[in-house]
């Protein structure tokens, strides 16, 4: 089915209230295979050495590409209108500080 097809065609989208909460991640780790990308969201905490994948998600190599368009044409709108992204010097290190320990 051809792009413009699909943009005639209306989609019910149901969002479960558990879901629509959503789920913070501050690490994502992609692996693939040639039928699949597998996209695990991982949430990283300070002070703890074992970190947890927090959802799963895994893709055609076609949506994948779907989706790395998309995040970019997104993030292209929100530079646009907030500023550029700054990503502070590049990638983390691991394990990842944050800071000095807290007290309670």
């Amino acid at each position: 089915m051809e792009d413009n097809q699909l943009l005639d065609q209306q989609i019910n989208v149901e969002l479960p209230e558990e879901i629509a909460e959503g789920v913070y991640s501050n690490l994502a780790m992609i692996a693939h295979s040639n039928s699949e990308f597998v996209i695990d969201f991982i949430r990283l905490m300070p002070g703890v050495p074992k970190a947890k994948v927090k959802s799963r998600i895994i893709v055609t190599p076609d949506h994948a590409k779907r989706l790395l368009a998309a995040l970019k044409e997104n993030i292209e709108k929100y530079e646009a209108a907030f500023g550029k992204i700054n990503q502070g010097g590049g990638a983390p290190t691991f394990p990842m500080s944050f800071g000095k320990a807290g007290e309670a």
